[in-house]
């Protein structure tokens, strides 16, 4: 059902502040201090199942095998498709949602290692190479000497990890109370079609200071963040067994057309093919 901006008020009234993140045992793989540099750890989740706020000492590389993961973090929201991955750096508070059941491998490396690799939250592509290392990996010992095989496997995925692909999944939140409960209430909706000067009317504010907010707070213009608020939930909703159709109306497109032309501009593929890339 659409809303009004008066109605829309109603759902920007308060966010809760970002909720303290646990730290896993110390025997966690995630957790261990000291060599070695890379270690992994095999998981599956049944569709619905959340991991809760944590955080872990070592960085991290969570790989979707199967299902989809969405991913909240202090820097923004990702949603993790099948054969792509997220880096999260060491320390970085996170809570993953299960869409589907979920096969999660994830790569573990020590914070004295992943200082060459990428200081902010990342979705990647993952090529054949690595997904084969990534699943070998999780099946060695915790334990092993760097010249050993698995140490040498682990050396030569550290360099695949270096050269990854970045890609585009990732929705930037912001900090200014403002913005996040403008931004809030359009995620609550992403078919509402309401414009700049009316979201400008509901926050108390002018459409120039809102405009301003977007670029400065989250690097895009109000319209490339609702697209791209509008393409990682058609991620999660395809991923879920949605049909193009249905997604594109639940989305506020015109068309399955206009919603598959923005879909491949994004991601270089029409969505009807993009689960089975990769």
């Amino acid at each position: 059902m659409w809303q009004t901006c008066h109605e829309m008020t109603k759902i920007v009234a308060k966010r809760p502040s970002l909720p303290d993140a646990v730290r896993r045992p110390p025997g966690h793989p995630g957790e261990q201090r000291g060599a070695p540099q890379v270690t992994g750890l095999a998981s599956n989740y049944i569709d619905g199942a959340s991991t809760g706020w944590h955080s872990h000492y070592r960085a991290q590389l969570a790989f979707a095998v199967s299902g989809v993961m969405h991913v909240d973090t202090e820097q923004g929201a990702f949603v993790v498709p099948p054969q792509r991955a997220l880096w999260l750096p060491a320390g970085m508070r996170h809570s993953i949602a299960m869409h589907g059941a979920v096969g999660m491998r994830t790569i573990y490396v020590a914070p004295e290692t992943a200082r060459s690799l990428p200081a902010m939250c990342r979705v990647v592509a993952i090529t054949p190479l690595l997904r084969e290392l990534m699943l070998e990996a999780v099946r060695l010992p915790l334990a092993y000497r760097p010249n050993s095989r698995a140490g040498r496997l682990n050396s030569l995925l550290l360099d695949e990890l270096r050269a990854l692909p970045i890609l585009p999944l990732h929705l930037p939140l912001p900090e200014d109370a403002r913005l996040r409960r403008v931004c809030d209430s359009l995620l609550e909706n992403l078919a509402l079609d309401l414009t700049l000067e009316e979201l400008a009317s509901a926050a108390s504010t002018s459409p120039r200071t809102l405009a301003r907010l977007f670029r400065s707070e989250t690097g895009m213009s109000f319209g490339q963040w609702r697209q791209q608020a509008r393409l990682l939930e058609a991620l999660r909703l395809l991923a879920s067994g949605e049909k193009v159709t249905s997604v594109a109306m639940d989305l506020g497109y015109d068309s399955p057309s206009a919603f598959t032309s923005m879909f491949r501009k994004a991601l270089g593929v029409p969505p009807s093919r993009y689960f089975g890339e990769g």
